[in-house]
């Protein structure tokens, strides 16, 4: 990917050296990770310059939900394989008693899932209700 021509408005051609105590220090090294500038004086040039500085919040009480979602998502993705193995042994079968066996394994799948999608539900809900209060 080619590099991105700079014009010559943009481009920094001015070193400016300046001193803060360590509380001004703290406060922009806070900010610089909270926001998404990459460096201490990208914080300090849109701090100069008055722009706004887009800062993220990770909530912390979002973080046994979304694990909860993944391990489910991890589970019904290891159904959905069997459900898979299932029905290509369902496909290969000639007797019917093999056929019903394995037509009885792929319904005791698919009410795993059942149950996995509901809750999957309830998680989403909550975590709706959440985000609709804030």
């Amino acid at each position: 990917m080619a590099k991105k021509k700079i014009s010559e408005d943009e481009l920094l051609k001015h070193n400016l050296i300046i001193r803060v105590n360590d509380s001004m220090y703290l406060k922009l090294t806070k900010l610089l990770a909270e926001s998404d500038c990459q460096t201490l004086a990208e914080v300090a040039r849109k701090v100069l310059a008055g722009q706004k500085i887009n800062c993220f919040y990770k909530d912390i009480s979002m973080n046994a939900p979304m694990e909860e979602m993944a391990l489910i998502r991890k589970e019904l993705k290891a159904i959905g394989v069997n459900i898979n193995q299932q029905t290509r042994y369902f496909n290969a079968c000639k007797s019917t008693a093999e056929k019903n066996y394995h037509s009885d394994q792929t319904v005791a799948l698919y009410l795993k899932v059942e149950v996995k999608v509901e809750r999957l539900f309830d998680l989403i809900s909550n975590l709706a209700q959440r985000w609709l209060q804030k």
